[in-house]
């Protein structure tokens, strides 16, 4: 079980960085809406306890606030 938390871990930071050098050529408002959709898919599975729709309707409402923030 170890060994798939730092695969885990390890696939996750490759996403990450990934996700970031993608983000070079966005606009602010992209920009915003994307790091809205990222906090609230991480607050959602904190409060959901990792549970898909909780997960799923953080990064929405993020989302969607991260818009209206980068208006």
């Amino acid at each position: 079980m170890k060994t798939l938390s730092v695969t885990t871990r390890i696939l996750t930071s490759l996403l990450v960085v990934s996700c970031l050098a993608a983000c070079s050529g966005m606009t602010r408002q992209e920009k915003d809406t994307a790091i809205g959709a990222g906090a609230g898919a991480v607050g959602g599975a904190i409060l959901t306890g990792g549970g898909a729709l909780g997960t799923v309707g953080g990064a929405a409402v993020g989302g969607v606030i991260g818009h209206e923030v980068g208006k």
